[in-house]
């Protein structure tokens, strides 16, 4: 570790020498913490950010002509074209059997918003077994090792704030069943809190910066800091398939949407993505377009009104194509994006109030309006540097149950009625009868296993009921 003169000389060089005001009134601990957090920050790089985001307020902009983007969709046509659904599964059955493929899952949030205390992995949220999302994620790599006899390595982005809770609750819970040594855990980066004025670093304590999560963006410059991308390389993976920890319906590693992204005609090969038709303009995801000729996300915030709610002669929107964070990405696409400044993602700001210290009296502030810039990456802009990205259709019911709020609008009600909807979908498919309300929902409560099926078509000659009774609560 640095000593102190040495951490104060890079301070006062980039004009952050009160972040050590109180030095003298640590111990030694709190002494250590600060000049390791300080170590861990790009101080010299702290200028250019502050001219570009906090006193000049850039923000990544749209670069020209904004269009609806092409799709992979569920009627099997692309552009008007057919294109072969079966060649493409064999094709990623191919490389997940080959060992090409790893699992790769942003979970560093925490629980609060559910009313549960914890990493948001641990959250209970199998419509009748109450399993967490993590054991949710895990049979589906169990499912993949019955499948295809490879066990597919599984790394887990965390956070400062939930990193060693999840190490333990993975422990505690035997892994789930899988290879502990095919779990690889790694913590997101931290990006400091500036005040919006000066664009000083601020203090959380007398012996802390105040920081923020830099995005999930920032999961490039984790996987590569933390050895993650250099031990893919070593394991002979090719391709990560990339979710967030919110969603059980997520199918953790889709053959057809991995043979489309490494062999279609128009991808490259290094970034692909998932879309799910929007269920109307006020819908709060983003939607990939073509804005200057390349494939992005404009967020649902700065998708125009005109835009958003346009609609094309059959009445659907013109700009349909939702966003729900699942993606594909090679890993040498993502080695180029961590060390090549050409293509090192930007950063978005936004405006926040951030409790801190004052370094004149030593008291603790809650500000009453926002005095913070927050800055953060987001994934999706890896997209615009791709050579040819594609996006592929999928169906809302079968991929996309997220539970991000409490009640109401994807929250953990609505997701498990969505998994009751799918499991029945299935199960009628392969000749179960399943009861019905009189508004065609199943009256029962189902949960299928990834393990069991992770699709209708790997639901067919399994051992099934015949019939299911009303009020019923079933897990396969």
């Amino acid at each position: 570790m640095a000593s102190v003169e040495t951490v104060r000389a890079r301070l006062g060089a980039v004009g952050q020498g009160h972040v050590l005001r109180f030095w003298d009134e640590l111990d030694a601990a709190a002494r250590g913490t600060l000049l390791e957090q300080i170590s861990r920050l790009d101080l010299e790089g702290l200028p250019g950010l502050i001219g570009h985001y906090v006193q000049g307020k850039a923000e990544p902009g749209e670069r020209g002509e904004v269009a609806p983007a092409p799709y992979y969709g569920l009627d099997g046509t692309c552009c008007g074209r057919a294109w072969d659904r079966r060649a493409a599964a064999t094709r990623g059955e191919a490389m997940i059997r080959a060992g090409k493929v790893a699992a790769f899952v942003v979970a560093g949030g925490q629980g609060s918003r559910l009313g549960f205390e914890g990493p948001k992995g641990c959250f209970p949220a199998g419509a009748v077994t109450g399993k967490p999302l993590f054991q949710i994620f895990a049979d589906n790599l169990l499912g993949a090792r019955d499948r295809y006899g490879v066990h597919v390595p599984w790394y887990i982005m965390t956070s400062p704030l939930n990193h060693g809770a999840t190490e333990e609750f993975f422990r505690a819970h035997a892994f789930f069943g899988l290879e502990p040594g095919s779990v690889r855990f790694f913590m997101q980066g931290v990006m400091p809190s500036l005040e919006m004025r000066s664009g000083r670093l601020l203090l959380a304590g007398k012996g802390e910066v105040a920081t923020n999560p830099d995005g999930h963006g920032g999961c490039v410059r984790a996987l590569h800091e933390s050895g993650a991308l250099t031990e893919m390389k070593r394991r002979g993976v090719e391709q990560v398939s990339y979710f967030q920890v919110d969603n059980p319906h997520v199918r953790v590693l889709d053959p057809v949407f991995l043979g489309l992204h490494a062999g279609a005609a128009d991808s490259s090969g290094e970034m692909s993505s998932k879309m799910v038709e929007r269920a109307g303009p006020d819908e709060k995801v983003g939607v990939f377009c073509r804005v200057g000729g390349k494939l992005g996300v404009v967020e649902y915030s700065d998708m125009p009104v005109s835009l958003a709610g346009a609609r094309r002669e059959d009445g659907r929107l013109a700009y349909n194509a939702g966003s729900i964070a699942i993606h594909v990405m090679s890993v040498e696409f993502l080695g180029r994006l961590a060390t090549d400044p050409a293509f090192s993602l930007e950063f978005h700001r936004a405006e926040k109030k951030v409790p801190f210290v004052d370094v004149e009296s030593g008291r603790q502030v809650a500000p009453e309006k926002n005095n913070a810039v927050k800055l953060e990456r987001f994934v999706f802009d890896a997209l615009g540097l791709c050579r040819e990205s594609i996006v592929v259709e999928t169906d809302r019911v079968e991929e996309f149950a997220p539970i991000k709020n409490a009640t109401g609008v994807d929250s953990v009600e609505s997701s498990k009625a969505l998994q009751t909807e799918r499991a029945a979908r299935w199960l009628r498919a392969a000749g179960v009868d399943v009861p019905t309300r009189p508004d065609g929902t199943a009256d029962c409560v189902l949960e299928i296993s990834a393990r069991t099926a992770t699709c209708a078509d790997e639901l067919r000659g399994a051992s099934l009921p015949r019939k299911l009774e009303r009020g019923e609560r079933v897990a396969l």
